[in-house]
Parts: C-alpha cells; sequence; structure tokens
C-alpha cells in the first residue's frame, strides 16, 4: 500500500466506526462481477485442488501481487495451487458488497470448477475482508492469511488492551447460538477473533489464521493483540511499516510454513 495525501472515511461493510485510511483521488467504481484473474500451477492439473485467493490493501491492484512476487514465490515453493488475484478495492466496502462479491464472484466459481481447499491472503484492508468472510461464512475456508490486517479503530483496540488483552476482553454479550451476521461490526470481528484463544472452545471451528506485521506498521498495536492468542508458529513480525518490502519479507518466510500441497516429484 503506498503513502496517501488525504484522509478518507468509509462506512465499511455495516460497522458502526469508520475506517481510516490515507487516500489519494476517488474510491474507485465497482464492477459485477467483480474482476478476478487466475495463475495456474505449474504442477500437473490432476493434483491441483488448492486455491490462493489474494486480496490486496485498499488502494492497491491485484497485479501489485505480481510485480513484488507473491506469485512467484508460489511457483519457486513448488506448492500445487492455483493463484486468484481479486480486485476487492475499496468500493466494494464502501457500498457495503464485498462480502457478497466475494461468495458469488470467487466462492461458487471456484468451487464449481473444482478447488477443495480454499485460501484467502489479504493484506491490511484486504485481510480484514478475509476475516470477515471467514467469520460470515463458517466453513468454507481451508485458512486465512492477513498480513498488517486493518482491525478497527484504535480505541477499541485500547478497550481490549485494558481488558488485559483479547483472551480476557468480554465486549458486548452476544447469544452463541446466534447465526452469524452479514454486515458484523468491528467489535463483532473482535468477538469472533476472540474464539482463537480457546476461552470460548470454539477455535477450530475456525481457519487456521496465520498473522504478519512489521513491528513499526501502523496497525501494529491491534496486531499484536491479535498475534497474543494465536500460536506463535502461526505470527511473524518483521522490521518496517506498512509496504512492500515488509509484506514481502513476510510472505517468503510464512509460505514454507502453511500446510499447503506440494508438487509430485
Amino acid at each position: 500500500m503506498k503513502l496517501f495525501s488525504k484522509r478518507l472515511r468509509l462506512a465499511a461493510v455495516g460497522l458502526g466506526t469508520a475506517l481510516l485510511v490515507m487516500a489519494c483521488g476517488g474510491v474507485r467504481k465497482t464492477t459485477v462481477p467483480m474482476a478476478t484473474s487466475l495463475e495456474k500451477s505449474s504442477c500437473p492439473r490432476g493434483n491441483v485442488d488448492t486455491l490462493l485467493v489474494m486480496l490486496p490493501g485498499a488502494y492497491s491492484t491485484p497485479d501489485e501481487f505480481e510485480h513484488e512476487g507473491f506469485v512467484r514465490a508460489v511457483r519457486e515453493n513448488r506448492i500445487a495451487a492455483d493463484v486468484m488475484l481479486v480486485d476487492s478495492h475499496l468500493g466494494y466496502f464502501n457500498d457495503k458488497s464485498v462480502l457478497d462479491r466475494l461468495s458469488a464472484d470467487v466462492m461458487v466459481p471456484a468451487r464449481s470448477q473444482g478447488y477443495r481447499h480454499i485460501w484467502f491472503v489479504g493484506i491490511s484492508l484486504g485481510g480484514f475482508g478475509g476475516m470477515l468472510y471467514a467469520q460470515t461464512h463458517p466453513g468454507e475456508l481451508a485458512g486465512l492469511v492477513t498480513l498488517a490486517p486493518y482491525l478497527g479503530e484504535r480505541a477499541l483496540s485500547a478497550d481490549i488492551a485494558n481488558a488485559g488483552g483479547l483472551a480476557k476482553w468480554r465486549g458486548p454479550l452476544v447469544d452463541p447460538a446466534a447465526s452469524p451476521p452479514r454486515t458484523p461490526d468491528e467489535t463483532q470481528l473482535w468477538q469472533w477473533l476472540r474464539g482463537y484463544s480457546g476461552f470460548t472452545n470454539t477455535a477450530g471451528a475456525r481457519p487456521p489464521l496465520y498473522l504478519g506485521y512489521g513491528l513499526d506498521d501502523r496497525f501494529a498495536f491491534s496486531n499484536r493483540l491479535l498475534a497474543n492468542v494465536l500460536p506463535p508458529e502461526r505470527v511473524f513480525t518483521t522490521e518496517g511499516g506498512h509496504d512492500w518490502p515488509e509484506w514481502n519479507r513476510l510472505w517468503q518466510r510464512m509460505l514454507p510454513t502453511l500446510p499447503l500441497p506440494g508438487c509430485p516429484g
């Protein structure tokens, strides 16, 4: 994600509070269907039933995953997975259609094409969107990789920290028998993430979640709160802030540790 010159306030996916992002220029218009492109694995086709869906940051474009070496790293690690690049830009959060479009334009076609194991790989706002999707569509994702994910406003993270961390934070009461919300707010997302602590004994119902972030990232405060409830082997940090060099270093380290199939031979 580049550095931008002015702030834009966005009410994203029914959030009660606003998402602050640094923006340059206007929000791009959404399209139906959402634009996607598929990068096929070099492994024999009969062995590929895994799909990595890459979701960019708010003002990034999906081709940056190509330019920054994310797709090449998948090939170099001989992972038997195709890669789908998705243009899930800020506009889809702004008009609250991102979850519907990810379902209709990514997940449904992927299932129809025979993919049995689908992972989301999201950066910044893309990580936020990936977690929202996993929360509202339980059982659909095989795994979730988030790099420097946006997790809501600092005030909410401060409340969680003041409570002693995510495992101790309670937040508003939620009926455990209630259906997952279709338009969750940030508090509901944190409550869902709290399940990774084991406090609610539902961590197994969630996809494996891998987290990476720069130690000086602007979202590092909230990312550390999440890191504290995840297994240490699923948390990766690096020096630096909120940009592609840090994300690339993290991806290069994280990718070989993910439980993904390898090419035969």
